[in-house]
């Protein structure tokens, strides 16, 4: 297995189990992986998964060279990130990565200030749910809603996060009300037991948009970070004077620490910096 590109067929499949979910991480259709992992198989003489109702299955040969494969990645990915360090052009592509609500109402028009300033440089702004990898440059620049970033990686805390109630302004939150929570929270969280006693679970959601639309519709009371309600400012929902205490999460601007010195990175970071700044007191619940 000589070729990057077989170590990276190899573990794309032998991370996913399955051939159509490896040819979408890898960006290709689903014959590709079939017959480039075949073919490999046919180069070294060797069976390395075998075909069960459920997937792919790593056979012996693919355990022995999975670990060294995973360490050739990790060296290409390192030479790809001390090259790209190197960079000193104010032009090509930089990969972002947040929460899209926070992109939505905290940093488009910040973001779309730094793209009139620097033509040049591309911005490609990864907003879907889950985490992407900084250390395999699926990002760049990151921001990340978190108590404690990961090792690897080097930024700052921008600014703390304060959650507060939200109704709307037709409920009263005085009656037996109903609670907007979380789709993993299987019963009610401790502060509607604590503030709403005969509360009941009237919807599960699992985006903080599907959130607010619902406590905007009527559904009943939902617990939500200030910055996305308070930037709206609808008269049709109202914050309740409830005091929650402060998360220990925090809004964090990151990088890989090997990008440090990548130009176009250090001004869309410094950019970045200064526009979640100005938005400190919208985070953590003062505006």
């Amino acid at each position: 297995m000589n070729n990057w590109d077989d170590i990276r067929y190899f573990l794309a499949l032998a991370r996913s189990g399955s051939i159509s979910a490896a040819a979408r991480a890898l960006g290709v259709n689903h014959s590709t992986v079939s017959r480039r992992i075949q073919a490999l198989e046919e180069k070294h003489g060797v069976q390395l998964f075998q075909r069960q109702s459920g997937g792919y299955q790593m056979l012996e040969a693919a355990d022995t060279i999975l670990a060294q494969a995973e360490a050739i990645e990790a060296q290409s990915q390192q030479i790809s990130r001390t090259l790209f360090g190197q960079d000193a052009r104010l032009e090509g592509p930089v990969n972002i990565t947040m929460p899209h609500d926070i992109f939505e109402y905290c940093l488009s028009e910040a973001l779309a200030g730094f793209s009139q300033q620097y033509p040049g440089i591309e911005l490609n702004v990864m907003v879907s749910q889950g985490l992407r990898n900084l250390a395999n440059r699926e990002a760049d620049i990151a921001i990340r809603l978190t108590s404690r970033p990961p090792d690897y990686l080097v930024g700052r805390s921008v600014a703390g996060l304060q959650h507060a109630l939200y109704a709307s302004r037709d409920i009263d939150p005085a009656s037996e009300v109903g609670i907007v929570c979380w789709s993993g929270e299987p019963q009610l969280p401790p502060w509607a037991e604590e503030h709403f006693p005969g509360a009941r679970i009237a919807l599960r959601v699992d985006d903080l948009s599907s959130m607010y639309a619902a406590v905007k519709a009527g559904f009943g009371i939902a617990r939500m970070p200030c910055y996305m309600p308070d930037s709206l400012v609808d008269i049709q929902v109202k914050k309740l004077a409830v005091s929650l205490p402060r998360s220990d999460w925090s809004v964090w601007l990151l990088s890989h620490t090997d990008l440090r010195k990548t130009a176009r990175v250090q001004k869309l970071r410094s950019h970045l910096l200064g526009a979640l700044e100005n938005k400190r007191a919208l985070f953590e619940g003062e505006q």
